[in-house]
């Protein structure tokens, strides 16, 4: 057992008996030709087939192997989560447990954390052997409204072959379906150097996808969440608070203007026109957006987490 390894392999996996075998030999095969001091972290997401039973008997063949599992399904970011908080490596590489993910990538991978100063490598399967229509082509444009969205020009947000600077790891919450974008928190966070290497990607030789087309969409939500909160977490006042506001003037605007109209000419009637329902509609929006604002305010000033802020160094 190491307990200074070099590099934490964190593995997130769901029903992957046939794939934990010919994964751990194949990480065993390049570790040990590169001379890498290493811990396999398998975090067991709630699997209902003998995966468990096959981490413990890797664990037992090799003593760098170690296992978390969950009493049920929680989620790739949960999994993730836990994996990077029982990580000691001083580099930190995550892959999936499906062997679409290639091991001879870690030293590569390495090598841009430890020498080129990059604090997160992204993965980018630029050649995918996935279905072209029900994966390739969704993947594509939520990549690219990611990339519009996020302002981070990389090419595979969601791939799961990447390489952290072990303080990256210590210093973000991966949370909800937030995977696929914990190359933005960890911008949001702080941390600017992000790079890319284009990756092998293998076929799936073992089992089925996890995900359906639902986590698409899903993506989608996620994503503006988590621009918005990387924004105004810490001040949502700016952003409620200037919309209502504006909101609120263009609807009092309007009421006065159809008022100046009635009291010049008397004979015109303000309270069957529709821009009389749009100014009443907007000037009651904008109060309700400016009280969310507020309340939000207060919820921040009162949270334990409204000085969290991320410490890179201090000198005492």
């Amino acid at each position: 057992m190491i307990d200074n390894p070099q590099l934490s392999i964190v593995v997130p996996l769901l029903d992957e008996e046939e794939s934990l075998k010919p994964l751990t030999e194949w990480i065993q095969k390049v570790i040990s030709a590169h001379q890498i001091s290493t811990e396999l972290l398998f975090i067991d997401d709630g699997s209902t087939d003998t995966s468990w039973t096959i981490i413990t008997e890797l664990s037992q063949q090799f003593d760098w192997v170690k296992g978390i599992k969950f009493m049920r399904n929680y989620g790739k970011s949960a999994a993730l989560n836990v994996g990077f908080q029982a990580a000691k490596g001083d580099v930190v590489i995550t892959m999936d447990a499906d062997l679409q993910d290639s091991p001879d990538e870690i030293p590569e991978l390495m090598e841009m954390i430890q020498k080129d100063g990059f604090d997160l490598v992204s993965g980018w399967k630029q050649k995918r052997y996935d279905p072209k229509f029900s994966k390739n082509l969704p993947s594509k444009i939520f990549n690219w409204a990611a990339r519009r969205i996020s302002g981070l020009s990389l090419h595979d947000f969601n791939c799961g072959l990447k390489a952290y600077k072990k303080k990256v790891v210590k210093n973000v919450e991966v949370y909800g379906e937030m995977h696929r974008y914990i190359p933005v928190i960890a911008k949001n966070a702080g941390f600017t150097n992000i790079g890319e290497k284009v990756v092998t990607h293998q076929a799936r030789q073992f089992g089925v996808t996890k995900f359906g087309y639902a986590r698409f969409i899903n993506g989608f939500l996620d994503l503006f969440s988590i621009a918005f909160i990387g924004k105004f977490g810490k001040r949502p006042m700016h952003f409620f608070g200037a919309i209502g506001s504006l909101t609120t003037f263009a609807g009092f605007g309007i009421l006065v203007y159809l008022a100046l109209a009635k009291l010049i000419s008397k004979t015109t009637n303000i309270d069957d026109r529709p821009l009389f329902f749009l100014g009443i509609l907007l000037f009651i929006v904008g109060i309700q957006l400016f009280i969310a604002g507020f309340l939000a305010e207060l919820i921040i000033r009162n949270s334990q987490e409204r000085n969290n802020y991320k410490i890179e160094d201090t000198i005492s």
